[in-house]
């Protein structure tokens, strides 16, 4: 196991209305301080919060599969399609923009936060897809609860979201002392943010690496081997997103 962690020192930043909305960015943009630019075809990652309320204003996307999750509050959303809508908590708001569309955004508190998180695909091929707009309930993601871990299907098997872009996703509680096998597979990486709580991962040859709430992680192996994912004192919240080192289309250039 291979495992590198960035703590929010190292991650980017920005804001939006004014700073009504602040971010930490795993994984940002050019300028935005963060010491990893993409993983694969996991292109951005942005973890938004807002005290009260924020807003967005309209703005366009082209070609990318872009996803809002919610973690508390409401995420409100328009777009040039004529669409309305609002997620709250657990649920998912999915962008694939194809040729092009623009939306607006508001995030609503109190305390809200939310994970906004864009997927590359195939640019080209998806640059000649209509654009669409998708929403989706936390009670239709499956939901896996047994002694003391809750485990979220966000995305891959079994979720009701299907992108073009390959990733799988998972909203990963553990109450104290608890713990949560995965598997790490060859040609694969685990990018994972701590959302709240700590803990440690722990290899097959007994490793173990220690982390804290908010910080963000990038795991991978030569060979497949288990993971486990340990909590603290205190009950964990982990992200975990995996995805492939390599496709077989080209990415654009994301330079720093």
């Amino acid at each position: 196991m291979k495992i590198r962690l960035y703590t929010p020192a190292m991650q980017g930043k920005g804001m939006f209305d004014g700073g009504k909305i602040t971010e930490q960015k795993p994984i940002g943009f050019s300028g935005e301080g963060s010491v990893i630019n993409r993983v694969g075809p996991l292109f951005y990652w942005a973890w938004a919060h807002t005290p009260q309320e924020g807003y967005v204003p309209l703005h366009p996307h082209y070609s990318f599969e872009i996803m809002t999750y919610v973690l508390s509050g409401l995420a409100e959303h328009g777009d040039s399609l004529g669409t309305r809508s609002t997620v709250g908590a657990g649920g998912a708001q999915v962008i694939k923009a194809g040729s092009g569309v623009s939306h607006e955004e508001r995030f609503v508190g109190p305390d809200m936060e939310a994970f906004q998180i864009w997927f590359e695909p195939d640019l080209k091929l998806e640059a000649k897809k209509e654009p669409a707009y998708e929403q989706y309930e936390h009670e239709e993601f499956p939901i896996h609860t047994q002694d003391g871990v809750r485990v979220k299907q966000v995305l891959g098997e079994g979720s009701p979201i299907r992108l073009t872009a390959e990733a799988s996703m998972w909203d990963i509680e553990l109450m104290p002392h608890q713990e949560h096998s995965l598997t790490l597979n060859p040609g694969k990486t685990i990018a994972a943010l701590a959302v709240s709580g700590g803990g440690f991962w722990q290899g097959d040859d007994g490793r173990r690496e220690a982390f804290h709430a908010r910080d963000f992680m990038l795991l991978n192996t030569e060979h497949g081997e288990k993971l486990t994912l340990h909590a603290d004192q205190e009950p964990l919240r982990m992200v975990v997103i995996e995805v492939p080192e390599r496709v077989n289309y080209g990415l654009i250039p994301k330079k720093y």
